[in-house]
């Protein structure tokens, strides 16, 4: 009886099928040749669209201006094809990088000062270094008149000058010289970039162990899409520099000595930021070389060895053209205390009323305080400092 019912069932579906037969047909050979021939079509369209983006616009619109549209969205976006300079450059800048770095007992620190003339905190800076000679050396970069010193260690240790503009292109060449200076002695393995307003807010043996251990370098570096950021690129930088890859952050840099050959190394993309970044070169924008130059050349060439964010300490709460100066009267063991503290930083973009980017100090991925030095402190302020240096650079010892 159960095989008699299977059989039924299955008779009963034959049936079925049979009496439907008028509802369905099987697709023709013709109608099978068709769809394979209108997908082939597609691919075809899409792989050549794909791969020659500029010479298949037209061909795809004179088909069909819909299909198209829909076309351009579903297929990703192409890899531009790099030109032989960048290639190059690109080439020669990976080999650099790929030298691991070099640590000895004899390696050092370049501090590196850019200034006008005279350094007010030289006195500051001759008893930070006091008892470490061999384990530093130090550049000044004067561009309007001789320093007179006060520190041995400060004397003839001027190089070439040259006129330095702010928001110009020579802000970056005095940088790119004092880099080329310093990388003259094989030893130094750190190159600390320095102005006459800062100090040092740690003693030299914690600085020295912070930076020579690191596994990144200390370039500032964010994304702000405002008028002030992205809002500078310049379209003379395409295609080199795509608007989606400008960068922005302070100047005041430490990098590690395979950092600061590419620097050196670097043509391409110098080259771009001095022919076309400054005020009004292009719709009245007002492109800051300093700012964006490194920010946008690490964050392109090299993202993973920087660290978004400065060892340098500015208050920028005052949202004007340029950073808060500490006066005399700031000058407290409280300040001093909260800017050695600090484990955190902040972005503030150029969106709206100021968008805030915050982000934890990261030192070989431990969280740790954020800054070695400080700015502005006016030159009045050295009295107070030097009284106060010993307790505030003794209070934390370094450990690894």
């Amino acid at each position: 009886m159960k095989g008699g019912k299977r059989w039924s069932l299955c008779s009963n579906l034959r049936e079925t099928a049979y009496l439907a037969g008028g509802r369905y047909r099987a697709p023709t050979r013709r109608r099978v040749w068709m769809i394979i021939m209108a997908i082939s079509v597609i691919t075809m369209f899409a792989l050549v669209a794909y791969m020659y983006p500029h010479h298949s616009k037209r061909a795809c619109y004179m088909i069909s201006s819909r299909g198209c549209k829909a076309l351009a969205d579903w297929i990703p976006p192409a890899l531009r094809e790099f030109s032989d300079d960048e290639i190059a450059s690109r080439l020669v800048i990976r080999e650099i990088l790929s030298n691991p770095p070099v640590i000895r007992k004899n390696s050092k620190i370049a501090f590196m000062f850019l200034t006008p003339g005279s350094l007010p905190f030289e006195r500051l800076w001759d008893r930070f270094f006091q008892g470490h000679e061999g384990k530093f050396s130090v550049y000044i970069h004067a561009s309007k008149e001789r320093p007179l010193h006060y520190s041995r260690y400060f004397v003839n240790r001027e190089i070439r000058s040259d006129e330095v503009v702010w928001g110009r292109i020579s802000m970056v060449d005095a940088e790119r010289r004092l880099l080329a200076n310093a990388l003259r002695d094989p030893a130094n393995q750190q190159f600390a970039l320095l102005s006459d307003s800062c100090v040092p807010l740690r003693s030299f043996d914690y600085i020295y162990n912070y930076l020579m251990y690191t596994n990144v370098s200390y370039v500032d570096c964010f994304d702000d899409p405002g008028e002030h950021g992205s809002g500078r690129h310049m379209n003379h930088m395409l295609p080199e520099i795509p608007k989606k890859d400008f960068r922005k952050g302070a100047q005041w840099f430490t990098m590690k000595r395979q950092h600061a050959v590419a620097t050196m190394a670097d043509s391409l993309y110098y080259s771009k930021f001095r022919d076309y970044c400054g005020p009004g070169i292009e719709n009245n924008k007002n492109c800051i070389a300093d700012e964006h130059y490194l920010p946008t050349f690490f964050y392109m060439l090299d993202p993973s060895g920087i660290s978004n964010w400065t060892v340098t300490q500015v208050d920028w709460s005052e949202r004007k053209w340029h950073p808060k100066t500490y006066m005399p009267e700031d000058i407290t063991h409280e300040l001093l205390n909260n800017l050695t503290s600090t484990d955190t930083v902040v972005h503030v973009t150029s969106v709206g009323m100021g968008e805030e980017i915050w982000m934890p100090c990261l030192w070989n991925g431990i969280k740790r305080p954020c800054y070695l030095f400080g700015r502005k402190f006016h030159p009045d302020a050295l009295d107070k400092l030097l009284d106060l240096f010993s307790n505030y650079t003794r209070s934390v010892k370094w450990h690894l």
